[in-house]
C-alpha cells in the first residue's frame, strides 16, 4: 500500500477527458473494492444466546478476526487509493491495461478468503504465506500498471511529476519485496513473517523522504 505514504502528484489531479472505457473501469473498480471491504467483516462473528462466561470467551476468540479485518481493511483502502490514482491519470485504456486491472480486481475480490484463513489459522505457515502472496500479487499488478503507463502519462522523464510517479512505483516494489520475503519466512516462523510486514512503514518513509530524485531519473 503506497498511496498513503506518497506525495500527491499534481499532474495526476488534472482532469482528463477520458474515454468511456476508462470511466467504466473506475466504476467497476470502486464497486469491487467496496464489496471486498464489506465482505471482510463476515469473518467477525459472535454466536448468539450465550451465557456470560461463553460470551466473554467468544468475544476473546473474535479478536484475531477483528485484527485481520483491521489489517486487511487498511491495506484494501490503500489499494483502492493507489488504484484510483493510477486509473484517473489515464486519458485512455488499452487491452493490456484492462486485463491487468481485471487481474488486480480478481485478487482484491479474493482477499476475504486469505483474510479469514489468517484470522483462524495465523499459526499455520500456509495461511500466512497465502495472505502474503495475495498482498504481493496486488502490489505487483499496480507496479506493473505504473510502469506500462509511465510514458503515456508523463512523456518527459525529467519532470518532477514523472519522478514522483517513479517513486510511487518504487514504494509498490518495496511492498512486493517485503510480502514476497515473508512467504518463505512464514515456513520458518509465522510470527516473524507477520512482524516483518511492519518493515513496510520505514521502507515507504525512506523511499518517500530519502530517495534522491537524480537516482529515479536514471
Amino acid at each position: 500500500m503506497a498511496g498513503a505514504d506518497t506525495p500527491t502528484d499534481p499532474h495526476e489531479n488534472v482532469p482528463h477527458e477520458k474515454a468511456p472505457s476508462v470511466t467504466r473501469l473506475i466504476a467497476l473498480s470502486d464497486g469491487i473494492y467496496a464489496i471486498a471491504m464489506t465482505l471482510l467483516v463476515i469473518n467477525v462473528t459472535v454466536p448468539g444466546h450465550l451465557d456470560a462466561a461463553a460470551f466473554h470467551k467468544a468475544l476473546n476468540d473474535a479478536l484475531p478476526s477483528l485484527g485481520a479485518f483491521a489489517l486487511s481493511f487498511t491495506l484494501i483502502a490503500g489499494f483502492w487509493r493507489d488504484h484510483r490514482r493510477i486509473l484517473t491519470s489515464l486519458p485512455t485504456e488499452t487491452i493490456v491495461v484492462t486485463r491487468l486491472v481485471l487481474l488486480g480486481l480478481g485478487l482484491v475480490a479474493l482477499l476475504p478468503f486469505p483474510t479469514g484463513l489468517l484470522a483462524e489459522y495465523a499459526s499455520q505457515p500456509d495461511a500466512v504465506a497465502l495472505y502474503a502472496s495475495a498482498m504481493a500479487a496486488i502490489h505487483a499488478v499496480h507496479a506493473t500498471l505504473l510502469l506500462l503507463t509511465q510514458h503515456r502519462v508523463h512523456p518527459s522523464p525529467e519532470s518532477p511529476a514523472a519522478v514522483a510517479r517513479r517513486r510511487f512505483t518504487a514504494q509498490l516494489a518495496a511492498s512486493v519485496l517485503v510480502f514476497g520475503v515473508s512467504i518463505p519466512l512464514a515456513f520458518v516462523n509465522t510470527e516473524a513473517a507477520m512482524w516483518f510486514w511492519l518493515t513496510l512503514v520505514p521502507a515507504h518513509y525512506l523511499l518517500r523522504r530519502r530517495l534522491p530524485g537524480r537516482f529515479l531519473r536514471r
